[in-house]
């Protein structure tokens, strides 16, 4: 594949994983209504789309070690597409939740495949930048992913996204199957077996240069999904956002996200991967404790929250490319095993985050704003704690 052909089918991939969660995050409130639940259960349909999405990451890397990296992307791709019709004719929540789980299953595969693909193509530092280069044009999803999804409950109902997810899907099935070429050119033949599996992952999770990455990383993404699984219910519930309004403002605070992404393009190139780390997570405590502050001192606007959020995600388009290609770069012959155990390290501390959030809702910004701020302080102490092995990358 040419590196202009990689960059957009990779973007295609990883975009599959925001669009699912934030493309209907503005109908939460109205699915609830339309099922009559509270808050707390719709959110499980994003819960276990994380769990489905970080546990299935634990095998779709090391298939894509054994067959290839282009027919398990295309299997994923299709058990995408598959789901997210089921979720687009759910006749109930449960339903849609099991729904939910299958798509992450699909979803997950096609992301642990493309960073693969990456860590096939590229030595580490380059690699950190193409996936800088990823996540700036992936920063799209994030920021017109809830203003669709909004207009879409208004004009059409909660189903209407789902809809829309299976149309996406469908556009990148068809580009990796006519444009996809396999780039694991020495397929493992022992990948999947139970005791080399074990071997595998164990290799990898004794890695103090794994650590030094995956556990930042997972941080990072935790700091952001506290604002995924929080803003619908604070800015519209709380706040009073219109609906058809909310993709605006949380577009607004993803924004800072494509700054990030940005700045992350330069500083790997400059600094290297660890001392962007540092920088970014410096930058993401000072978000998490301005926004703790400024909650305690009585302040409560959606201005607030966008602000907040804005400043963490900088902070996360600094983060997570580092960290993405830094626990990846030493392990060239178990790059699946250890993207996929990456992400399900990342998936796992999104859903106790979301658990947290979705338990913690009293009808203010106060719990939102204490939760940003803890995960900010684990995140700043972790990049400290662990640098001196992540500069043997």
């Amino acid at each position: 594949m040419t590196p202009t052909t990689l960059l957009w089918l990779v973007t295609g991939c990883l975009m599959l994983q925001p669009l699912s969660t934030d493309l209907y995050l503005a109908t939460l409130p109205g699915m609830a209504a339309d099922f009559g639940v509270a808050a707390s259960a719709v959110q499980h349909t994003l819960s276990l789309f994380v769990i489905g999405f970080g546990a299935a990451q634990l095998v779709s890397g090391p298939l894509s070690d054994r067959y290839g990296r282009k027919p398990v992307m295309i299997g994923g791709l299709s058990l995408y597409l598959a789901s997210t019709l089921a979720c687009a004719f759910a006749p109930d929540l449960p339903w849609l939740i099991g729904a939910r789980f299958v798509q992450a299953i699909g979803c997950c595969t096609g992301v642990v495949v493309a960073r693969a693909v990456i860590r096939d193509a590229y030595p580490p530092v380059e690699g950190g930048r193409m996936l800088a280069k990823v996540s700036s044009l992936l920063s799209m999803a994030p920021i017109l992913g809830p203003i669709l999804g909004g207009y879409l409950q208004v004009a059409f109902g909660w189903r209407s996204a789902f809809i829309a997810l299976a149309a996406t899907g469908l556009v990148v099935w068809i580009a990796a199957l006519r444009r996809m070429r396999e780039s694991n050119t020495q397929p493992d033949r022992e990948a999947l077996r139970p005791a080399r599996l074990a071997r595998s992952y164990l290799a990898v999770a004794r890695s103090p240069a794994f650590w030094a990455y995956a556990l930042p990383g997972t941080l990072s993404y935790a700091s952001i999904f506290a604002f995924i699984s929080g803003t619908p219910f604070v800015l519209i519930r709380v706040l009073g956002v219109p609906t058809q309004h909310y993709g605006y403002y949380f577009a607004l605070g993803v924004l800072g996200y494509l700054g990030g992404t940005l700045l992350c393009r330069r500083m790997i190139g400059r600094i290297g991967l660890q001392r962007s780390l540092e920088v970014g997570t410096l930058i993401g405590l000072l978000g998490g404790l301005g926004f703790l502050a400024a909650a305690l001192g009585g302040f409560s606007s959606p201005a607030l929250v966008v602000a907040a959020q804005f400043v963490v995600m900088i902070a996360h388009g600094i983060n997570f490319p580092s960290a993405q290609a830094g626990s990846l770069a030493p392990f060239p012959e178990k790059a699946g095993a250890a993207a996929g155990l990456f992400g399900f390290i990342s998936m796992l501390g999104a859903f106790f985050t979301g658990m947290w959030v979705g338990s913690s809702h009293d009808g203010t910004v106060l719990p939102l704003a204490t939760i940003s701020a803890t995960v900010a302080i684990g995140l700043f102490l972790s990049a400290r704690i662990m640098a001196r092995h992540g500069r043997t990358v």
